[in-house]
């Protein structure tokens, strides 16, 4: 049995269990390493431990919290995955795909993901936000290997628009409504845990991109799989090797996320709220 079918029945499961408990999202947020504030940010809210949800995996690394959280933002329904997991923690690609394929399920027409990463220069530094409109995907992993589940979504999927141009529009405006500095780049995906080598961010660069982290690239195929528009933001919360002065560490991320919550917290809000507006009409993204 494949990762794709083998994961179904439990987000189906999952998804039936939160609609019982009254669960309706308009928008899917994953908030990355020590980005998870801004969940506690929501009026109206319930949260669900990731471990009373039938099938869904638990967040092992720490600054991921494992809680979903729902509720309202800016006076859109949203459900906030506090917490993701990795595949370097060795998880099945299914496992990584689960919480975005289950806020499909619930809903969620429009998915936000957010990651902390490392800033492989071009004026990049530690604190920067940056609006994702690219990535690479160098994981060496994919979630549509296998036999095509086409209630899901197609057998080969084009990728032109990973990331939705229009959600780049309104976190655009939003920055601007806020006052709030938005970097923009391309994605490196690599699978970690261990942080990239000096050449390899040397490649990086060459290939075109601005940051580099372990998340995020295999969840926005799953979510456009599905027919979810995908928005992503990275909170850059250090320089990659061979441009920062002194050895990376994880403490390091959660500790420059923390300094940026007010700032993270307050674009989210106005990027969501702008979506309200600008909602897309009802496509497939049902497992």
């Amino acid at each position: 049995m494949t990762d794709q079918q083998a994961a179904h029945p439990d987000v189906r499961d999952a998804a039936t269990m939160l609609r019982e408990r009254g669960a309706a999202p308009q928008v899917g947020l994953v908030l990355g390493s020590g980005l998870g504030a801004v969940a506690e940010g929501l009026a109206h809210v319930f949260t669900v431990p990731y471990a009373d949800i039938p099938g869904m995996p638990t967040a092992r690394v720490s600054g991921h919290e494992g809680r979903l959280w729902l509720g309202e933002l800016g006076g859109v329904r949203v459900a906030c995955l506090q917490g993701r997991v990795h595949a370097y923690e060795g998880h099945t690609v299914s496992d990584v795909c689960f919480g975005v394929r289950l806020l499909a399920a619930i809903g969620c027409h429009t998915v936000l993901l957010t990651n902390a990463a490392g800033g492989l220069g071009a004026g990049m530094a530690p604190g920067d936000l940056m609006l994702i409109t690219d990535h690479i995907n160098l994981t060496g992993l994919n979630p549509l290997v296998g036999p095509n589940l086409d209630a899901w979504g197609p057998r080969f999927l084009d990728m032109t628009y990973a990331y939705d141009r229009q959600l780049q529009t309104e976190a655009r405006a939003a920055a601007r409504d806020t006052g709030i500095a938005l970097k923009e780049g391309v994605y490196a995906g690599l699978l970690g845990p261990t942080y990239e080598t000096p050449a390899e961010v040397r490649m990086l660069g060459t290939l075109g991109a601005s940051a580099v982290g372990m998340s995020t690239v295999l969840e926005t195929i799953a979510a456009r799989h599905l027919g979810v528009r995908v928005g992503g933001m990275s909170c850059i919360t250090n320089l990659a090797a061979g441009i920062s002065a002194h050895p990376l560490s994880h403490a390091e991320v959660k500790e420059t996320a923390d300094k940026v919550t007010e700032r993270f917290q307050s674009l989210i809000r106005q990027w969501v709220t702008r979506l309200a507006d600008h909602a897309p009409s009802p496509s497939r993204h049902e497992p």
